[in-house]
């Protein structure tokens, strides 16, 4: 396998903490330039909670991980690198800031009962 293309990093939060999670996002955009996706107050994909996405090049990992254990507070985030492997990037290619949390896999693996 070849490096990442860029690796996405979601910050968790409670319903009562999205508009503190959406300025510690919009923070992280404006202090490094990186996309920031939409706020979503609760699960979406696999994510067990609210969670808002920003989009890191993989030049910038280093410099984006170190901003965010300085910053995060008391949010949790998962990033994971960006493989084009779905299940393999949220099991195998993370990191946790904070404590890990439980995530709904069943999206990237195969329908079972077709095989």
């Amino acid at each position: 396998m070849q490096g990442f293309a860029d690796y996405h990093a979601h910050v968790y939060f409670n319903a009562d903490e999205a508009e503190e999670a959406g300025t510690l996002c919009a923070a992280m955009k404006a202090a490094l330039g990186v996309a920031m996706g939409r706020v979503h107050r609760q699960p979406v994909g696999p994510h067990p909670r609210g969670s808002c996405q920003m989009t890191i090049p993989a030049a910038r990992i280093g410099e984006a991980i170190e901003w965010l254990m300085l910053h995060r507070g008391q949010f949790t985030v998962f990033c994971h690198g960006n493989s084009g492997d779905d299940l393999a990037d949220h099991t195998a290619h993370v990191m946790w800031l904070g404590p890990s949390e439980r995530l709904d896999l069943s999206q990237f693996r195969p329908d079972q009962s077709k095989m």
